[in-house]
């Protein structure tokens, strides 16, 4: 029977979509068979900030949490042909973080405690209030965000906040695919920020109660791959910059990779227990010509490739990351945070940040260092006029080699987060690189 009391639960909700939205955005789900209360309560989460689908039956929701990773439904429990009590566990079995709160004119108390044990979180009866809604929008908020900070993802939130098109579309890949157990491989120039979206794409997933385990695979030997692997069992593992990975170290992890598939057709699907997620900042497909990297590898990994765009390509988010930045590394020095002065902002804003998100961090750490006052200016911040590494040498000035060598390998080293990067970025041993800075007395 259709819920047609319900109409008044939808009363006043519109009011509730003026304003900016007050957080991250959540991924929703309303499940109602009124088209009408569908409609407005939807206009109400979009309104709050929220990605939201919408529902007419439990088959559709389910089709819904199978394909997005949502955080927060609400689920009337009076559908057409089905009681929302019973889609309610089938929701959670999908997907166990999910927050369900149902919602119904006929409120009573044995239901409302039947709807809790079978796995909803709350319970609203109609007509039910934008501050009601509101509220339980920022429970999740706040839960999430706090998921972020224990789960060492607090830069994420700042990261995930984006105005760029082409972060919102990786970000979009990236949540589809954390509903899936498939290989996902990360393409981005380094300091793009691979292990905070590989983290997130284990946070969405039904493994984020399980290990995350980062493989460094420029260090890992050949006879450790599979320790490191089996580490992660039920969780995901994130190889970082998984073209560092030795010829032989290649071959070990294709061989796992194979052992998780069917030996033969018609054989029984082994299930993977572990989820692998791959970063890439050179180009695999020139490694694969070079013979660097093989290519059977290459199409296992690159199940869902998820492109992570530049810095500098992001100009809409330059300044929101900077200033997060700010307020977060100065609370962690236990200052009040300082602000940036209109020069330093278009001085940011000018600079092409070569070593992407971990530049500007670098950055903003050292100007609040540096810098007591209560406000960073233009000099705390790199020069955009000064000649920048983009990839191509600048030759033909009035400068030595040595000069040009030493200016280069001062400005990998401002954004390389180790030495050992360093080396692999300039191609030089790490005892080489040692040896060149302490002879220039840095």
């Amino acid at each position: 029977m259709v819920d047609r009391q319900g109409a008044s639960g939808t009363k006043h909700l519109h009011s509730a979509t003026k304003g900016p939205s007050d957080g991250a955005a959540l991924r929703t789900l309303v499940v109602d068979d009124d088209p009408g209360i569908r409609r407005t309560l939807a206009l109400c989460l979009k309104g709050l900030g929220c990605a939201t689908e919408e529902a007419a039956s439990g088959r559709e929701a389910l089709r819904v949490v199978q394909d997005h990773p949502v955080d927060l439904a609400f689920c009337d429990l009076k559908l057409e042909r089905e009681s929302g009590l019973d889609l309610v566990p089938r929701l959670v079995a999908e997907r166990p973080q999910l927050e369900i709160v149902v919602i119904t004119a006929y409120a009573a108390v044995d239901t409302a405690v039947e709807a809790m044990r079978r796995g909803a979180k709350d319970y609203l009866p109609k007509p039910f209030t934008p501050a009601q809604i509101r509220r339980h929008v920022g429970r999740v908020r706040e839960r999430r965000a706090a998921e972020l900070v224990a789960s060492g993802l607090e830069e994420a939130a700042a990261l995930i906040e984006t105005a760029s098109p082409r972060m919102q579309a990786a970000l979009q890949l990236l949540e589809r695919a954390a509903t899936h157990g498939v290989p996902v491989l990360l393409r981005g120039e380094r300091g793009t920020g691979h292990e905070v979206l590989a983290r997130r794409l284990h946070a969405l997933s039904s493994r984020r109660d399980r290990p995350f385990v980062e493989v460094s695979c420029a260090a890992v030997a050949e006879e450790r791959l599979g320790v490191e692997l089996s580490s992660a069992a039920g969780g995901t593992a994130f190889l970082d910059e998984v073209a560092d990975l030795p010829i032989a170290v290649q071959a070990t992890l294709l061989r796992l990779l194979r052992e998780r598939q069917p030996e033969r057709a018609g054989a029984p699907q082994r299930p993977a227990d572990v989820r692998i997620v791959a970063a890439a900042s050179r180009d695999l497909e020139a490694e694969v010509k070079a013979g660097r990297f093989r290519e059977e590898l290459l199409y296992s990994l690159n199940v869902v490739e998820v492109p992570i765009p530049p810095l500098r390509e992001r100009k809409e988010d330059i300044l929101s990351l900077a200033e997060a930045l700010v307020r977060r590394l100065a609370s962690q020095a236990g200052r009040d945070p300082p602000a940036l002065s209109p020069a330093a902002e278009a001085r940011l804003l000018a600079h092409t940040w070569p070593g992407n998100y971990r530049e500007l961090r670098n950055a903003v750490e050292r100007a609040l260092i540096f810098t007591p006052g209560k406000v960073l200016g233009p000099g705390c911040f790199p020069d955009p006029a000064a000649p920048q590494d983009t990839g191509q040498p600048v030759l033909g000035g009035k400068f030595s080699t040595r000069e040009i060598e030493r200016e280069h390998v001062r400005r990998v080293m401002s954004w390389a987060g180790t030495l050992e990067e360093a080396s692999r970025v300039l191609g030089v041993a790490v005892t080489t690189l040692w040896r060149k800075r302490r002879k220039w007395g840095r």
